[in-house]
């Protein structure tokens, strides 16, 4: 984990897990530890928002603003929720955002990877 924090924010690109679509850029995240739920991860297509079986996660990158994120895609508003996924293959929730603040944009840790790639 030590590896993946500098000065408080992610250290290295981070991607999706499935085809390694740059998400954000290095030190563009603060680490923040806050419980939220999440479903499991599908895609797009398979996605309903009845009877959803997912889990609580607890460490997640803020993010401060949407224009941060390189390449990210936003599910239909679920209550005040709305989903975030890899907007190329499209699968998710990596993330998670409460459309009531528009500063606070969370992917979670275990639902992408941390590469080390040039700038």
């Amino acid at each position: 984990m030590d590896d993946l924090i500098e000065d408080g924010k992610n250290s290295r690109w981070i991607v999706c897990k499935f085809c390694q679509s740059k998400v954000l850029r290095p030190s563009t995240a603060r680490y923040e530890e806050r419980e939220l739920f999440l479903p499991f991860m599908q895609k797009k297509e398979d996605f309903t928002t009845e009877n959803q079986e997912g889990e609580t996660l607890k460490s997640h990158w803020l993010v401060p603003d949407m224009f941060a994120f390189e390449n990210v895609g936003f599910s239909m508003t679920v209550e005040s929720i709305k989903y975030l996924a890899c907007a190329d293959c499209e699968r998710g929730p990596i993330g998670w955002h409460d459309i009531t603040d528009k500063t606070r944009f969370y992917i979670a840790l275990e639902r992408v990877e941390h590469k080390q790639l040039p700038q």
